[in-house]
């Protein structure tokens, strides 16, 4: 079986077109500021156990290359999030970023 990349420009629309979304960056707090997509939330892969998230709104997570935003899918599954997506890495990202 072949891993199939995430393609976080298609997720990023696609966060966008869902009626409220979140978008949220998982990498830490100075990766954040380093440069973010735009509209995104910061909550880092090390802090996410302990977020107060509402368990159905439709959760679309990013990181650098895709690794940590698989990890936080399956942390916010088990956590009772059930709308949640890992859209891969801004590394692959081809839209202007804010800082």
């Amino acid at each position: 079986m072949f891993f199939r990349r995430e393609d976080i420009n298609a997720g990023v629309e696609e966060c966008r077109a869902t009626p409220g979304a979140v978008l949220l960056d998982v990498r830490e707090a100075d990766e954040f500021r380093s440069g973010h997509i735009p509209g995104a939330v910061n909550l880092p892969l090390s802090r996410i156990e302990q977020a107060k998230l509402e368990k159905n709104v439709p959760i679309f997570v990013y990181c650098l290359r895709g690794t940590r935003s698989r990890q936080a899918v399956s942390r916010l599954v088990r956590m009772g999030c059930t709308k949640v997506k890992s859209i891969g890495g801004i590394a692959r990202y081809k839209g202007e970023l804010e800082r």
